[in-house]
């Protein structure tokens, strides 16, 4: 491949698989609440919160990591607000004390955090205003979960905008990667020809960050234990223990675990989901460290690949995507050809497209779970040469046209289905009729 579609694989990863801390939507929350009380120069009285459906959707069940417990979008604005580091980025809670959380709670039990549900935004857009002595501040992050479009003061503009490049970062200094320039081939290209220097630190930080949280999801009792009682069943399964560690991972995230994960695709789980299986079948192959750091590269990639299609936040569940490249890292460490790399991600996608998105909560760990199952499933049906041909329901002449067919359902099609799903965990719905 030609140096400039190199460097750009190599600069997307590096956008891509950055640290995160609690799932992503009530970090992208505190984060912005964080960057507003700065920006105020005090702790706030009062915030006011607007956000997408999906960041609702994301946020209304999963557990505020070091929250001491709380749930929801209040608690994640309150905390960021009480105790967050802007500087921190998407670790922003990483250092919150325990008067920063009994503060954060009395602002939230004293009503003075409001919450609405913002219209005609992206479906990533999250808007929080801290007013004290007669001032107010805001900060407002849209399309992903580092990008601050908006920071200012009694409604003056007061600095540069955060970019997925780091925070702090001027918006125009560095472009974000053109993720619209991959493609299956480039991505199997890129696995096989990278220099190992380029990507070694970042990836092996993925394995080793995704590996702690998912242990501790397999020690401890954490949202359902998906991943746990997985293992028990089957513990010298591989199959099963690629969908174990990979599941462990989300039960410990989605329940306040306070570690840290490297996220792909602006989530966690999908982060987890694109290392962990992968890593699980290099142990049982015997697979050195580079061809490891390769197959994992190709993961993440062919996720971003997929999700691209899709758009940041929908009905259509994430672990799909991540699946894919699970499937696909896991296809290049067997041996697998390029059309069987292909097929394999043809195979999961005719398998498990659609899977609904109803937010982040414990039972995520169990969407990984059979996503990692359907993509298994897709490479050994490649490598056997059995696969889903053009034609059986949405599989196109191609992997790409494939890819895309799904995406614009995800994108296009599930969009009436995402604002139901919202009106139902918000209420707005009888489902009883």
């Amino acid at each position: 491949m030609d140096r400039s579609s190199y460097l750009n694989h190599v600069a997307i990863l590096n956008e891509e698989l950055v640290c995160a801390l609690g799932c992503t939507e009530p970090i992208a929350v505190a984060l912005a609440a964080a960057l507003a009380t700065r920006t105020l120069g005090q702790r706030p009285e009062r915030l006011r919160v607007a956000c997408s459906g999906n960041i609702i959707k994301n946020v209304k069940s999963v557990t505020v990591p070091n929250s001491g417990g709380m749930r929801g979008i209040e608690a994640a604005a309150a905390l960021g607000a009480m105790g967050g580091d802007p500087d921190g980025s998407l670790e922003v809670l990483q250092s919150v004390s325990e008067q920063d959380r009994r503060d954060a709670r009395s602002l939230v039990e004293e009503g003075r955090c409001e919450v609405e549900l913002a219209e005609g935004v992206p479906n990533l857009y999250v808007r929080v205003v801290a007013l004290g002595q007669g001032h107010e501040a805001a900060a407002c992050i849209e399309e992903r979960h580092t990008n601050v479009c908006e920071l200012s003061l009694d409604g003056v503009a007061t600095g540069v905008a955060t970019t997925s490049g780091g925070p702090g970062e001027d918006a125009g200094e560095r472009p974000a990667a053109d993720r619209s320039a991959l493609s299956l081939r480039s991505v199997w290209d890129f696995a096989h020809e990278l220099e190992l220097s380029d990507v070694d630190e970042l990836i092996s930080g993925q394995i080793e960050t995704n590996q702690t949280i998912s242990k501790a999801g397999l020690e401890d009792r954490w949202g359902a234990n998906i991943g746990s009682t997985l293992l028990a069943s089957r513990p010298n399964d591989i199959s099963c223990k690629a969908r174990a560690t990979a599941a462990a991972g989300s039960d410990a995230r989605m329940s306040g675990c306070p570690l840290p994960v490297t996220i792909c695709c602006g989530s966690g789980n999908q982060g987890i989901t694109c290392s962990q299986p992968v890593l699980e079948y290099a142990h049982e192959l015997w697979s050195d460290h580079e061809t490891l750091v390769r197959a994992v590269a190709l993961s993440d990639l062919v996720a971003v690949h997929v999700k691209y299609f899709i758009g940041e936040l929908s009905a259509f569940c994430g672990a799909v995507s991540a699946a894919c490249g699970a499937g696909a890292g896991i296809c290049y460490l067997r041996g697998g050809s390029f059309a069987q790399f292909e097929a394999t991600i043809v195979n999961t996608l005719a398998n498990v497209g659609g899977i609904v998105c109803d937010g982040a909560k414990p039972s995520c760990a169990a969407k990984i779970s059979a996503a990692v199952d359907a993509a298994i499933l897709g490479c050994d049906m490649a490598l056997a040469d059995d696969n889903f041909l053009a034609g059986d329901g949405l599989v196109g002449k191609d992997a790409e046209e494939t890819i895309r067919s799904m995406g614009y359902v995800g994108r296009v099609g599930m969009h009436p289905t995402d604002v139901e799903i919202l009106n139902i965990m918000i209420g707005k719905t009888d489902t009883s009729l």
